[in-house]
């Protein structure tokens, strides 16, 4: 009877939560998850275990969670002893160095949450949304000394749905990674798995979000705005300026009208905000500096913003 694969995963978020269920699931020996240290979180600043943490003990799979991996020691004479025959990593928010890309024989796998060589970097699934994409999908990679440059293994597309959000999105895309990942073990051990190199003259990025990402610029036009809000979900989110206080904009959509770019229009109890190229988004829920999020019905009765009225500066 053949031995089961050994394997090392390194992850950290919900995302990479499928695949290490997936591959408990189909017999591979996972002999260590590797995640990021526990750090406090939330309002309270309670010390929280990672998805991936959480999911391993509950799986009974032992776990490291070393503070640095590139000159540590400790942390390679471990993974030296397991001598893993391959080293699977989703999201697991370190660069892995050489010693490791050298060790198992089978490489570093790596699900990325785009069809490379589009959408390299940090944030795949929210660029792709927020650029108005209506497909993405998933590529499993060897890891080289590069930013997502190694050679692609497998690939499988994912339609991008009209009402999709990166919350909605990247779950769904996860499930469907989980699935990717097996396969490209099974197929790299029974030599079915052909690496490739990437086209690096199509690649595209999609870099690491930072909260000014998330400003309302209403220069651009009504579905660029729409897009924007749907791919930054839940951060850095939509925002801009009302009445010199912030404006969280959870929920709109674009609508018929032209009002001018940042001016506020109220027309039989909806309320609409003008964009470029003379279109409009209509405002759906709202949330005011220091206050809950509140339907439009519910700004409009407590704010009473007045036709021509600015959003942002």
């Amino acid at each position: 009877m053949t031995e089961p694969l050994e394997v090392v995963f390194c992850g950290t978020p919900s995302f990479a939560v499928p695949t290490l269920e997936r591959l408990a699931e189909a017999g591979f020996a996972v002999r260590l998850v590797v995640t990021q240290p526990d750090r406090p979180r939330g309002r309270g600043m309670e010390v929280t275990f990672s998805p991936v943490k959480q999911k391993a003990l509950a799986l009974g799979l032992a776990v490291a969670q070393p503070a640095k991996i590139k000159d540590n020691d400790e942390f390679q004479d471990r993974l030296g002893e397991i001598r893993p025959g391959a080293i699977v990593v989703v999201g697991y928010g370190r660069i892995i160095p050489p010693w490791m890309i050298k060790l198992p024989r089978l490489g570093n796998i790596n699900l990325h949450g785009s069809l490379l060589p589009k959408y390299r970097g940090a944030a795949p699934i929210q660029w792709a949304i927020a650029n108005g994409e209506e497909r993405s999908g998933l590529t499993t990679m060897r890891i080289d000394a590069g930013l997502d440059t190694g050679d692609i293994l497998l690939q499988e597309e994912v339609g991008i749905r009209p009402e999709d959000t990166a919350e909605t999105l990247g779950p769904r895309m996860a499930k469907v990674g989980a699935a990717l990942v097996a396969r490209t073990l099974k197929g790299l051990e029974e030599g079915r798995v052909s690496p490739r190199p990437q086209d690096h003259a199509q690649a595209t990025l999609a870099p690491i979000l930072k909260k000014e990402d998330g400003r309302i610029d209403f220069l651009r036009s009504a579905r660029e705005i729409f897009n924007r809000l749907r791919g930054f979900q839940p951060w850095p989110g939509s925002f801009t300026t009302f009445r010199d206080k912030n404006l969280h904009v959870w929920e709109a959509r674009p609508a018929a009208g032209t009002f001018g770019e940042g001016l506020l229009a109220i027309e039989t109890g909806q309320l609409f905000v003008g964009c470029g190229e003379s279109t409009a988004l209509e405002l759906l829920q709202l949330q005011p500096e220091g206050k809950k999020r509140m339907a439009a019905a519910d700004f409009i009765h407590g704010y009473r913003p007045t036709r021509g009225e600015r959003l942002g500066s």
